[in-house]
């Protein structure tokens, strides 16, 4: 493992500890309408950037707690979501993860994405494959959307007349089955590793997704934006399959059911 992977782990595991050790005992407020925040995430994102910045004091750092998380001119950045699925983790549903990315000039060069739950470390460096817990993963072979387990996201606060449910419509009768599990991140890491075939969302933070993308890049996956072109992590509208066949059957039934909303 390089300085940075190492590194990388070390803090996602460590942020991973601070929500076990949190369970039970926090607050919580709301950030917007059904969009929950805890004293877990402070404590994890603060536990976490002590450990990267410990190591690279002169790396930049966002962190989707920060009171206005922007964009970094380092030249290396550390993208951190401390806890990717806040509203499972305050009904004590174990589907929420912690996700670290480093980049580099603005590219995506080492990721983690840690279940404290499990125990399941996916990590991934740029040209060197995505690994769990130190064994290497690789998507499905999946081709037809028919076989194919999907997962979606949907926006906090969303409305029965959204593009986003139409577009969840479209696709469930043309799957096997579609999920929604609530951590963008561990969806992204099940498709790494072959537990799910598909994932698509319109609504993500760069946070969210910056590790899990590299995830199913370095395990062989496809991920592009929502309309096919290549993937901006500002937009937060992406598509990511196992195989270029499932890729383009999908994109086009989302495109057909109004991606552009």
């Amino acid at each position: 493992m390089s300085e940075f992977s190492s590194t990388c782990e070390k803090a996602a595991r460590a942020g991973g500890q601070v929500l076990l050790d949190w369970m039970g005992r926090f607050s919580v407020r709301e950030k917007g309408p059904a969009d929950l925040v805890t004293d877990a995430d402070h404590a994890s994102q603060e536990e976490i950037r002590g450990i990267l910045l410990g190591e690279f004091p002169d790396h930049g750092f966002v962190g989707e707690e920060d009171a206005e998380p922007s964009t970094s001119e380092a030249e290396y950045c550390w993208i951190v979501d401390p806890l990717d699925g806040t509203t499972n983790y305050v009904h004590a549903a174990p589907q929420f993860s912690v996700s670290i990315a480093l980049t580099h000039k603005g590219r995506v060069i080492e990721a983690v994405v840690y279940d404290p739950t499990a125990d399941e470390c996916f990590a991934a460096s740029l040209g060197a494959g995505t690994i769990l817990n130190g064994k290497p993963i690789q998507v499905s072979e999946i081709k037809e959307l028919s076989g194919a387990l999907v997962a979606a996201s949907f926006s906090a606060g969303l409305r029965g007349e959204a593009a986003e449910v139409e577009r969840f419509l479209a696709v469930l009768p043309r799957c096997q089955a579609l999920r929604r599990m609530g951590s963008a991140a561990l969806n992204l890491a099940y498709i790494a590793v072959g537990r799910f075939d598909a994932y698509w969302a319109t609504s993500t933070k760069p946070w969210d997704i910056a590790a899990g993308v590299l995830l199913v890049s370095e395990a062989g996956g496809v991920v592009t934006a929502v309309d096919g072109g290549p993937l901006d992590l500002s937009t937060g509208r992406f598509v990511a399959t196992s195989t270029k066949d499932l890729h383009r059957e999908l994109l086009g039934i989302l495109d057909e059911s109004g991606s552009g909303g």
